[in-house]
């Protein structure tokens, strides 16, 4: 996947999961892109282990699934960092 469609898909992806999960995220646009990609990321090693059954760092693309599989990787990231610095919703 090209560098346009990784800030297109880390953009939306983060936009949707900071709009869906509660409470007041900071970060801005860069921290939204990042929050985006990582949860690329997050999401499709997940949807990767559940499916085959076996763990490896994979991303989704840029299609509605990828889209979907990206935003619940994020708001899995969002949860994790939130548990992981112990701040309130």
């Amino acid at each position: 996947m090209n560098i346009l469609a990784w800030i297109v898909l880390g953009l939306v992806a983060g936009a949707i999961a900071k709009a869906i999960y509660p409470g007041h995220q900071s970060g801005g646009i860069l921290g939204t892109l990042i929050l985006g990609v990582i949860g690329a990321f997050v999401g499709g090693s997940l949807y990767t282990l559940l499916t085959t059954g076996s763990l490896a760092l994979t991303a989704t693309g840029l299609s509605i699934g990828g889209v979907i599989i990206a935003v619940l990787g994020a708001i899995v990231a969002l949860f994790i960092y939130y548990a992981a610095t112990k701040r309130t919703v």
